[in-house]
């Protein structure tokens, strides 16, 4: 009886390092993948654009108005542009499996010290909006599945189709003209104190609370309607009580699921919501660029991105193993 006590614990610990350990292993081999394929994709899309890649860039160091060929030719010797792109595509390559990202073309700093200033801005910009997401899509869908009123449920129907419809650019456009141009409450672009993160947060949160709300009313819906909650009622439990212990108990892993993979799509909007709102990210950094041929910082920013995006994926699996004992007994 006391070794059976104990071997459960025991294997319960066993299958949960083998868990992380498998976890870690995939996790390792996707950013790798997305390494070699986001660098690869990268370097072939930049040198199919149109135009000498080398005059672009010189204008990026010296500016458009006094750029010429002369320039232009020296910074092609220098960086190395007429090399084959094999060996181009190389020594990216190596820089990689040395952990570097090389140099920006433009500025001549490395590349990671400008996206590890970047990345910051980005972090701190996708988290407002993310947690602004929540707090708006989880009071809203709640509100509506508990009070059971059909107009309510039809009103947050219509008004989140419209902000799942419009685009993020349109939005942020709606939204700086409203608050900051007419009211004058906001700063329309910008980066200092904290009111210049409102408008692109906000740009950003709409959307994806739009589809938390109807994510969380429907999951809510279907568990009030559970016969397990049916039961903890006629139990005379207090409505709040068999909410907190049970509903939203059995809504976390899907709502979880949703809002997690609205994390990681957040990735691709701040790429246009920072350029509107000059918001000093990774992507208004990857937008200019893209506009000076900076190879380098083209292929370490998207990389950055799609580093993201496969770490975030699996947090987001992690918190699900976590909340579902089902996932946990399929191993």
């Amino acid at each position: 009886m006391g070794g059976q006590g104990l071997s459960a614990p025991a294997g319960a610990t066993a299958g949960l390092w083998q868990a992380l350990g498998v976890g870690a292993l995939r996790l390792l081999t996707r950013a790798l993948a997305v390494a070699g394929i986001v660098g690869v994709i990268s370097f072939a899309l930049m040198r199919s654009l149109p135009g000498d890649a080398a005059y672009r860039i010189a204008a990026g160091r010296y500016g458009y108005d006094i750029v010429d060929t002369a320039a232009a030719d020296k910074v092609r010797a220098e960086l190395g542009l007429d090399n084959p792109w094999w060996q181009q595509l190389a020594a990216w390559l190596g820089d990689l499996s040395r952990l570097e990202l090389g140099r920006s073309m433009v500025s001549g700093e490395p590349v990671i010290e400008e996206l590890a200033h970047q990345l910051g801005h980005t972090v701190g910009l996708s988290l407002v909006a993310w947690c602004l997401a929540l707090a708006i899509g989880l009071a809203a869908g709640t509100a509506v599945a508990l009070s059971g009123r059909g107009w309510l449920d039809r009103l947050l129907g219509m008004l989140s189709l419209g902000f799942k419809a419009t685009p993020t650019f349109v939005l942020g456009l709606g939204l700086a003209t409203l608050l900051a141009v007419h009211w004058n409450w906001l700063p329309a672009a910008g980066h200092g104190d904290g009111t210049h993160l409102v408008l692109p947060a906000l740009t950003l949160a709409l959307g994806l609370a739009a589809g938390l709300s109807q994510v969380t009313l429907h999951r809510m819906r279907q568990v009030l309607a559970a016969p397990s909650v049916a039961f903890a009622r006629t139990k005379g439990l207090p409505l709040v009580w068999v909410v907190l212990r049970h509903v939203l108990r059995n809504t976390a892993v899907p709502v979880t699921a949703y809002a997690g993979m609205q994390l990681v799509l957040l990735i691709e909007g701040v790429v246009v919501v920072e350029s509107f709102f000059a918001w000093p990210g990774i992507g208004h950094a990857l937008i200019h660029a893209l506009i000076a041929r900076d190879v380098p910082m083209v292929q370490g920013t998207a990389l950055c991105m799609g580093l993201i995006f496969v770490l975030l994926s699996a947090m987001v699996d992690g918190l699900c193993w976590l909340l579902d004992p089902r996932l946990q007994a399929k191993g």
